[in-house]
């Protein structure tokens, strides 16, 4: 069992020989953090932090001495009780219209294994050996409600997890107004902040800054997570880098608003929170009833950035992704959207599948526009049957005959979303997610169904098993377009400020169900790209569409952003056409395709339109990603060059195998000047005692040069003649193979 109580101290100590965790309990009252960082051997973990008398700090009531204040301590769960002034994990209103919370701690438990929460996605064992849970019980006397504080630390992993359970046990109702998932507290403020902010068509910039006193918050008001801001935070020492550094994880499995706090205050502690946003969220907690919080994922990294992103990936394969596709290679595909977008036929999609079938692409996605009376974005969302003049023969035998060409065939739906020029909101306008007798407005033309209404989900998945029992499809592109403004529920059964939380356990519950009932659809999760790319999706769709952009210089930062956190085999990437359909930038198709191969690969362009030179260079493109798609999927990722830190003029990363013996790097210039100087970079990730071949040519070195001394990335002889040595957006490719 690696949770250890003392009972002398009355302290917890987490600790799996790489991490450790402590926090005690002090007075019989308050959770006092002690340590979270390596491991040390040290089971007295009662608190060191220096008791002072403090102006201005309260004393609570079960001390007799000025030199005892939370307002000056390390805390677990802070509340607004007893004298903190800092940023509380929870707000409450009661019966009585008080709302001053004060909790006394009544117990522990400990097991291993770990319990799922009931109607959230959270991360799982496969057996009980795997990780161990401390439940700490807390306890409101005035209102009899109980709290349970869950931690579940991973035996393979630098990983903690977190959450909250709130029962009500007494007589009178009492309304939730923040309950975050987790809140811990640093002795110090020496750090810097790393976010991941952006917008539609460029997500998750890394963005790093000093932290200084006084509140930074990262939050969404917008129903989802959205593009703006990752439900993620890092806390890193100022000299942490890629490789060197610790490095403090903050992530939150949920798909809805979310809010995190970082907070240094007067005594230059630092409090990081993460839970449900508190903007639209007002949760009444009846007599009997439960509330759960998402799970917070706690992750720790003594290797720098990349430590993070190792243990992130590995673990979020492991213990997050699951189904057919959790070990399985990803299809290269070919998408119509930028090929057609709602202007095809039949007859255009089969003949763009008769050449997909030629360059050997494994998968033809159907995009927007082939139901109702799809034919612009302005109508028919909601109405999930085929429109029969661009496809009268059947979307069933569009797919048998996709088919019979040897590809797999996957389809585009947007099921939360509702048209107005639509037969479903002629049948049912209140089913349209908007605050009652309020004014809605529209995104796109388009407006969002109100999930937390048992008809609407009942209806969704009414109509899309038709398509799905009757059609054959393999891969389902799942689409949500437009952020929620006017937050409320048409239902006088559902109070408003409880819809954003519930439309999110509805969704969970229809994706529960499809994916329990189709196991062998492969799943991708899309929201106008990457406004949805958070861990709640990833537990039910085990990959995701990075983004609507797909310009390749754009994708070097949005893919290194996106590759802090997330696995490799989630990303989608895509050539796609030239002058990209976003920035109007054009670049080669040899670019194109390094960047998209650096994730699942796929194409989104007319490939009946191209030049026989461009088929043939997309069939070598293909034909790499084949020979090296376990390597790139399932291999350990390493950033060499971060493109952000390198001025946004540069990246470069390798994949190397689990045995290290086979390698990819990827070297990226954007912009070329004259004369320059010659790039030398060192690899990171092999073996130093393995001899590497480069590009099988005859040139071997040791990995100990490859990672100490390093290459000139741009030396033509490890390279073929027609390689690119000069100008603007050029890439190379390294394949490095151990003998």
């Amino acid at each position: 069992m690696s949770i250890i109580y003392n009972d002398k101290c009355k302290s917890f100590h987490l600790t799996n020989g790489q991490i450790s965790y402590q926090f005690s309990v002090e007075k019989e009252t308050f959770l006092i953090h002690n340590y979270w960082g390596k491991a040390i051997k040290n089971n007295i973990s009662h608190s060191d932090y220096p008791k002072r008398d403090r102006s201005h700090s309260p004393n609570p009531y079960n001390v007799n001495t000025r030199k005892y204040s939370l307002n000056n301590l390390p805390q677990e769960f802070p509340t607004n009780g007893y004298g903190d002034f800092r940023e509380t994990i929870l707000e409450h209103v009661y019966e009585d219209e008080s709302f001053i919370t004060q909790l006394s701690y009544n117990g522990y438990s400990k097991y291993k294994g770990k319990k799922k929460i009931p109607g959230l996605p959270s991360t799982y064992i496969e057996n009980e050996k795997e990780a161990d849970t401390l439940e700490i019980y807390l306890k409101d006397k005035l209102y009899d409600i109980d709290y349970t504080l869950s931690y579940t630390i991973f035996n393979d992993f630098n990983i903690i997890t977190r959450n909250v359970r709130i029962k009500n046990n007494g007589d009178y109702s009492v309304n939730i107004n923040k309950v975050l998932s987790m809140s811990v507290d640093f002795d110090h403020n020496n750090f810097d902040l790393i976010q991941l902010p952006g917008s539609w068509g460029r997500e998750r910039k890394v963005v790093r800054s000093h932290l200084t006193n006084g509140i930074h918050r990262i939050d969404s008001k917008r129903g989802t997570v959205g593009h703006e801001y990752q439900p993620f935070f890092a806390l890193v020492s100022p000299d942490t880098n890629e490789q060197s550094g610790e490095v403090y994880g903050f992530h939150l499995v949920y798909s809805g608003e979310f809010l995190a706090n970082i907070e240094v205050g007067e005594f230059e502690l630092t409090r990081a929170q993460i839970g449900i946003g508190s903007e639209h969220f007002n949760w009444e907690l009846n007599p009997g009833d439960e509330f759960n919080t998402p799970e917070a994922v706690l992750s720790y990294s003594e290797n720098g950035l990349n430590g993070l992103s190792q243990i992130k990936h590995k673990f979020y394969k492991k213990h997050l992704i699951r189904g057919k596709y959790k070990n399985k290679e990803r299809p290269i595909l070919l998408n119509n959207w930028e090929a057609t977008y709602f202007d095809f036929t039949e007859d255009k999609i089969l003949s763009l599948v008769e050449e997909a079938s030629d360059l050997g692409i494994e998968l033809f996605v159907l995009d927007d526009g082939w139901f109702g009376q799809r034919d612009s974005d302005t109508t028919s969302l909601g109405d999930w049957f085929v429109n029969r003049e661009k496809l009268p023969n059947s979307l069933e035998y569009l797919a048998k005959n996709i088919h019979k060409k040897g590809l797999k065939f996957g389809l585009w739906f947007e099921p939360e979303m509702i048209s107005k020029n639509s037969n479903l909101y002629n049948e049912h306008p209140e089913w349209l997610l908007k605050a009652s007798g309020r004014n809605e407005s529209s995104s796109r033309d388009q407006y969002i169904l109100d999930l937390s209404q048992d008809e609407v989900r009942e209806n969704i998945l009414s109509q899309l098993k038709v398509i799905l029992d009757n059609v054959p499809i393999d891969y389902i592109k799942w689409d949500y377009n437009r952020n929620t403004s006017e937050i409320g529920s048409q239902s006088s059964q559902i109070r408003d400020g409880e819809v954003s939380h519930r439309f999110i356990l509805g969704l969970y519950k229809i994706l529960d169900e499809l994916v329990t009932t189709y196991p062998n659809i492969l799943w991708e999760s899309c929201s106008g790209g990457g406004g949805r790319y958070d861990p709640g999706m990833l537990y039910y769709m085990p990959q995701t569409w990075t983004s609507d952009n797909t310009d390749a210089i754009s994708r070097l930062g949005i893919q290194t952003g996106t590759s802090l956190i997330y696995p490799i085999n989630s990303m989608g990437s895509h050539v796609s056409e030239v002058p990209n359909h976003q920035l109007n930038r054009t670049t080669s198709l040899e670019m194109r395709g390094n960047v998209a191969m650096s994730g699942n690969f796929g194409y989104e362009l007319d490939i009946t339109k191209i030049s026989a030179q461009e088929k043939e260079l997309i069939k070598k493109q293909i034909n790499f990603y084949k020979e090296n798609r376990q390597l790139i999927q399932f291999g350990n990722f390493h950033r060499i060059i971060n493109f952000y830190m390198a001025n946004e003029n540069e990246a470069a990363w390798i994949f190397v195998s689990d045995d290290k013996k086979e390698a990819l790097f990827y070297y990226f210039k954007v912009l070329d000047q004259t004369n320059p100087p010659l790039k030398r970079v060192k690899m990171v990730g092999l073996d130093p005692n393995l001899r590497y071949s480069i590009n099988s040519t005859s040139i071997c070195l040791y990995g100990d040069e490859l990672m100490n001394k390093g290459i000139f990335v741009e030396n033509e002889q490890y390279y073929n003649s027609k390689h690119n040595l000069y100008g603007d957006f050029r890439s190379s490719v390294i394949k490095l193979t151990a003998y």
